[in-house]
């Protein structure tokens, strides 16, 4: 199938990423990361939000090698539990540089943060404001708001968050608790299309960090969280219009106060440095009417595709059979599936995919775009099929 990918640096990507599949030939499923484009990719946000402090959201792709080399570039860390800060720290990331996000967290897990050095968290409740105070004194705390994530694939809803109302007077307890009230945090939902997605929620901060400041407060920092998208099928607008509009926004909103500014992408970072290389178990149909066949893969859901739940997000596909044996080989409609023996198991049913006619058991389907929220997704071992495994290319 024709893919999305344009741009001549992911091709040569795929090219090293193919190089290492037919010489070392793993397993499958697997999936397979592109060191180079984890950097290219980073290094381009940082040129289009230069004064933005950028913290990877370690859950996107929590590989090792990744993390390491992202430090190694000068990345700060979003982590969500105590053992994605071990695994920052011991990839070179200082503790300054990390940021306790979540703010859904244990006593025991503050205290274990802050003994490891880490003095930034993110809360959204009086209850954790309470929880920092006590096992992390002194430390500086992100109010994170709820707000209107429309526009998104991924809202969330009113799960993290609270109104600025509500954000406003937990930012005045926690002065009041001898916490550092740094500002104000909101997610402007994952795979974030409209490069104006941010602006209703950066207006909010706004109104909260002038507010508290001028009744003698200083809080100075607005985390704008995650969003940032990367290419599927369809390609989002382009980094320049995200950046533009962010840029755009905070000062309309912060005028002759410049906030400092801080930002949380994975995705963006990460989904088009992956591919997946999956094997056709199984091609059938399901009657003599149907002209949709059947294709299972030996990767599913629970193997680190739960993000094709509702078809979210539709990776591009391309097979051995691509071509061959001459350009132009026939391709027909096709449901994807896992392996499991889970009725959800089910990958693509609405989204339109053909496949060459002549697709058999034991050939390859690559999904590409991968990189992200996949093998952080699959599951230890459910059916006894074991987690997505991992590698790197250089």
């Amino acid at each position: 199938m024709t893919t999305s990918f344009a741009d001549e640096r992911l091709h040569e990507a795929m090219a090293r990423i193919r190089r290492f599949l037919d010489h070392d030939r793993p397993d499958t499923p697997c999936l397979v990361i592109d060191l180079p484009t984890v950097r290219d990719r980073f290094a381009a946000i940082r040129a289009a939000l230069p004064r933005v402090g950028i913290f990877y959201a370690v859950k996107a792709n929590p590989t090792p090698d990744v993390v390491g080399l992202l430090a190694a570039e000068g990345s700060s860390f979003d982590v969500a539990s105590p053992a994605e800060i071990d695994l920052c720290l011991a990839r070179g990331a200082a503790p300054e540089a990390i940021s306790y996000s979540n703010p859904i967290k244990k006593a025991r897990d503050v205290a274990y943060a802050y003994g490891r050095g880490v003095r930034l968290f993110v809360s959204d409740s009086e209850q954790d404001v309470r929880v920092l105070a006590e096992h992390a004194p002194g430390a500086s705390v992100l109010l994170r708001i709820l707000v209107d994530s429309s526009g998104s694939t991924y809202p969330f809803g009113k799960k993290f968050g609270c109104s600025p109302e509500m954000a406003t007077d937990l930012l005045r307890l926690a002065a009041e608790l001898g916490l550092v009230p740094l500002g104000v945090a909101f997610h402007a939902g994952s795979q974030q299309l409209d490069p104006n997605g941010w602006d209703g929620a950066i207006a909010d901060a706004a109104v909260i960090i002038g507010k508290l400041r001028a009744e003698g407060l200083s809080p100075t920092t607005v985390n704008l969280g995650g969003g940032l998208p990367a290419g599927y099928l369809t390609q989002p607008p382009p980094l320049a219009e995200y950046a533009a509009a962010i840029t755009a926004s905070i000062a309309r909103h912060f005028g002759d106060f410049s906030p400092e500014v801080m930002i949380e992408p994975g995705r963006a970072i990460v989904a088009e440095s992956g591919l997946i290389r999956s094997e056709v178990v199984l091609v059938s149909r399901k009657s003599y009417s149907d002209e949709h066949r059947w294709v299972f893969l030996d990767i599913g859901r629970y193997g680190g595709l739960a993000e094709t739940e509702g078809e979210a997000i539709a990776y591009p596909l391309v097979t051995s059979r691509d071509g061959v044996p001459q350009a132009g080989a026939p391709v027909g409609p096709v449901v994807l599936a896992g392996p499991t023996c889970d009725a959800d198991d089910v990958l693509y049913q609405n989204t339109c995919y053909e496949l060459p006619l002549d697709l058999r058991a034991g050939d390859h389907v690559d999904l590409l775009g991968a990189g992200a929220y996949t093998a952080s997704y699959s599951s230890v071992a459910f059916n006894g099929f074991p987690p997505l495994a991992t590698h790197c290319v250089r």
